[in-house]
């Protein structure tokens, strides 16, 4: 009989000049920039496992991967009073790549005053003109185009178009009063027009197949794939090395430089918190250590939400037939052989960015038009033709929070987004719905249109609309806030990604942001990892020259507008005003900069 007890020992995985928490987008990138100097080691832990997977490269396909336990934590919400107590699914990317192995490919910059906002709340160094070069370098543009980049890592393409309904939905966004916009991520981001996807020969552009991959070849960045990270090992509040399971074993690796943490902004302040970095109550309570009083770690829990606004359509010319089980076999043989058709788009192939209301500087609101009636997970799909927009709000002022259940790294946080807990919520929802079907009420879309399937006609009134938003809308998956960055003491790190309190130790990934952007999340996480890993290095790119600030010169008396044409980059200060004003209480109503 084995009478030994459980093997206590620590395994000793080495020393390296830096670890990475965090095999995701943002852990991809600093791994990949830090490793170019091939003098240094780099480790990379990451919980989950390879993203070798035909479910991941395959564009269309990404509704499986997302709903897949191999590549996904599974998380859920506490439930949320806001809505009547529902509980929302979080799907968290698990493995390399992270969220940008499992994620809609949609490809938005956000709006440049989206960084000037950043830094006017305390992000020092954020603008515009300094974030622009850093798209620029990561991207690989197809055709390029002003203020694009065309030799970096990340793929982008636009989908073929080749649906009339796209057109369609763009040249009705202008009937109804809105700019027509070329590329939303070139000069002009507000309007209706063609979206991107960070797709490359029909495949899916990840940020492991982008930065990760490549890294690895070089000979200097290890990986560790199902390394359950506990906590940073802290010492003298200097981060020394990272306490892991592999394999059933404690695990430790030391850092002669940095710890860097970018496990995102659910998982990030976790472990921040059980390595004694956050609010000294929560961490007292269950049993840690306190580091380090840090109150706003999971604190400032921003997210996008979405509704589907369905339409029933008269010509059978949606993807529905791709749905059924023959179509389906078709697009996949098909990609499978020439890596081409359906099968190599996201399917969201135009969109558009619009102001909920007069006295909003620059857009928050976005749709994704879809020629389907689908919900986003796959897993509801309407009976016949139809297709959609996927619309919803980009600065909510609600905040939730990220708190440990307990000390284990084996239990997932609890996660509450408070949504629809500000007065504003509602109001901007119901633009979103009205708007959208004052755009689909549009002669453009009079060859296409039947009837309404979601809301249904008979959901008008406020009441009702609330009833409807409660119900159905949905996460956008765009989790921030929770590590947030800025000069003032209350927050978690400083604008270079160290975090308070403790030398050698950053944090990297979207939860450093002090605000969501306007529009899907992925392209500016991997926008802030490229220039925080530089800073890492004690560098920077030179500012662009160009960086222009387009709104519409009437933002402060009307809700939309033909025409965005006015360049507020020469005004930087007074258009600042404006921009804290609609983040922090709704509509500037002040002199207009």
């Amino acid at each position: 009989m084995n009478t030994r007890g459980p093997d206590t020992a620590v395994h000793d995985e080495g020393t390296y000049d830096y670890i990475v928490i965090g095999a995701g987008s943002a852990g991809c990138v600093v791994a990949n920039r830090l490793g170019e100097d091939r003098n240094l080691s780099i480790l990379v832990l990451e919980a989950g496992g390879s993203d070798g997977a035909t479910i991941i490269s395959m564009p269309s396909a990404f509704s499986i991967p997302m709903n897949t336990k191999r590549f996904n934590w599974g998380m859920s919400t506490e439930p949320e009073q806001g809505l009547d107590g529902r509980v929302i699914n979080l799907p968290r990317g698990k493995g390399l790549g992270g969220s940008s192995s499992i994620n809609g490919m949609c490809w938005v910059r956000g709006n440049p005053m989206d960084y000037e906002l950043w830094e006017a709340l305390g992000a020092e160094g954020w603008r515009w003109s300094n974030v622009l070069p850093y798209f620029q370098r990561l991207e690989d543009v197809r055709g390029g185009g002003p203020l694009r980049g065309t030799n970096g890592p990340v793929k982008v393409t636009r989908g073929s178009e080749k649906n009339p309904l796209y057109k369609a939905f763009v040249q009705a966004g202008v009937q109804a009063g809105y700019a027509a916009s070329e590329n939303m991520n070139q000069h002009q981001h507000e309007g209706f027009g063609p979206m991107e996807m960070n797709v490359g020969n029909g495949k899916r552009c990840s940020a492991a197949v982008a930065y990760l991959h490549p890294a690895i070849a070089r000979g200097n960045v290890r990986v560790i794939t199902g390394a359950m990270v506990d906590k940073v090992q802290i010492e003298d509040r200097r981060a020394m090395g990272v306490q892991f399971a592999l394999g059933g074993k404690m695990t430790a690796a030391r850092a002669r430089r940095e710890v860097i943490l970018s496990a995102g902004s659910i998982m990030s302040p976790a472990i921040l918190k059980r390595s004694g970095v956050g609010p000294q109550q929560e961490l007292r309570d269950l049993g840690i250590g306190v580091v380090h009083h840090s109150p706003e770690v999971g604190e400032n829990l921003m997210d996008h939400l979405e509704l589907y606004i369905q339409q029933e359509c008269i010509q059978p010319i949606t993807l529905y037939p791709a749905v059924k089980l023959l179509g389906k076999a078709k697009i996949g043989a098909q990609w499978l052989l020439t890596r081409k058709g359906l099968g190599a788009t996201n399917h969201f192939e135009s969109g558009g960015h619009i102001r909920s209301r007069a006295g909003i500087v620059y857009p928050d609101i976005q749709f994704h038009f879809l020629p389907l009636a689908i919900s986003y997970d796959g897993k509801t799909l309407a009976s016949g033709h139809g297709y959609q927009v996927h619309v919803g709000t980009k600065r909510s002022k609600s905040r939730g929070w990220v708190r440990l259940r307990d000390a284990s790294p084996e239990s997932l946080p609890r996660v509450r987004f408070n949504y629809m807990t500000h007065p504003d919520d509602l109001l901007e929802f119901r633009a979103c719905v009205r708007y959208t079907r004052e755009i689909f009420s549009q002669t453009a879309m009079t060859p296409y249109r039947s009837r309404e399937l979601a809301p249904s006609p008979e959901v008008i009134s406020n009441a009702q609309l609330d009833e409807f938003i409660k119900r159905n809308v949905e996460s956008a998956y765009h989790p921030c806030g929770t590590c947030r960055m800025g000069t003032d003491e209350e927050s978690v790190t400083l604008p270079d990604g160290r975090v308070r309190g403790v030398d050698q130790l950053r944090v990297v990934d979207a939860s450093v942001m002090p605000q969501a952007t306007a529009g899907d999340l992925n392209a500016p996480t991997l926008a802030l990892a490229e220039r925080m890993s530089d800073l890492i290095r004690g560098r920077h790119l030179p500012a662009a020259t160009d960086a222009p600030l387009l709104a519409a010169s009437d933002w402060a008396v009307s809700q939309r507008t033909s025409t965005i044409d006015r360049d507020y980059s020469g005004d930087r200060e007074s258009l600042r005003e404006a921009l804290l004003v609609n983040a922090r209480s709704g509509a500037f109503e002040g002199k207009q900069v």
